[in-house]
């Protein structure tokens, strides 16, 4: 679980945060995040074409103002899940709704 600024939690599962897709963002274009887009640490998933084997969830799961990180046997809803968002997010799945 991604625990970011003001509470807000955004869960992951640990095989996405491993994949080559997934990175911690201190800068954006050689410049620090401005804090509108998550300075001073955020989380972020992309896409990289012809790798179709990496999971790519929509950003959402990658908490802005990203405070701490906890590992967890056992998955919970972040903040966007608890609203009825999918849990998987996959964008190439149309995954945005429960």
């Amino acid at each position: 679980m991604q625990h970011a600024e003001y509470g807000f939690p955004a869960n992951l599962p640990l095989g996405v945060n491993l994949q080559d897709n997934f990175l911690l963002a201190t800068h954006y274009d050689g410049r620090p995040l401005a804090p509108d887009h998550g300075y001073p640490l955020r989380g972020v998933i992309g896409r990289i074409p012809d790798r179709p084997e990496l999971k790519s969830p929509n950003l959402w799961k990658g908490a802005r103002w990203l405070r701490s990180i906890e590992f967890m046997t056992e998955d919970r809803l972040g903040f966007w899940e608890q609203a009825g968002y999918h849990n998987e997010a996959d964008i190439w799945k149309e995954q945005r709704f429960r």
